[in-house]
This record gives C-alpha cells, sequence and structure tokens, in this order.
C-alpha cells in the first residue's frame, strides 16, 4: 500500500511542479507584453512632448527676432 501511496503523491507533486512551471511562463509573458506596451506608450508620448516643445522653441525664436527688430525700428 505505501508504495501505491508514494506514487500517488509523486505523481501528484510532479503535476503541481509542472503546472506552477507553466502559469508562471504565462504569467511572466503577459508581464513582458504588458511591459513592452506601456514603453511604446510613454515613448509616443515623449516623442508627442518632445515635438511641442522643439516647436515652441521655434516660435519663441521667431517672437524674439521679431522683438528686436521692432525695437531697432523705434
Amino acid at each position: 500500500m505505501s508504495y501505491v501511496l508514494r506514487v500517488r503523491f509523486a505523481s501528484f507533486f510532479t503535476g503541481a511542479a509542472v503546472a506552477s512551471g507553466a502559469g508562471l511562463y504565462f504569467l511572466q509573458k503577459d508581464y513582458t507584453v504588458a511591459h513592452h506596451a506601456l514603453s511604446n506608450q510613454i515613448n509616443s508620448l515623449y516623442d508627442s512632448l518632445d515635438g511641442r516643445v522643439s516647436e515652441l522653441e521655434k516660435l519663441k525664436v521667431v517672437g524674439e527676432g521679431e522683438q528686436k527688430n521692432a525695437e531697432a525700428e523705434e
């Protein structure tokens, strides 16, 4: 009887280990996909922000040039 019990316990713990490993693999894969999605979203936001800041800096330079021209005319 003890041999059958040992085989059952071994089978149970082997199945639990395999299921745990598969679960951890899928969780890791899900985490990686979510991380890449968030990373791409943040990168696109930073690129958008960088473009808007560049446009504002260009407007500031143009505005300073016009201000100097107006002061020179007075």
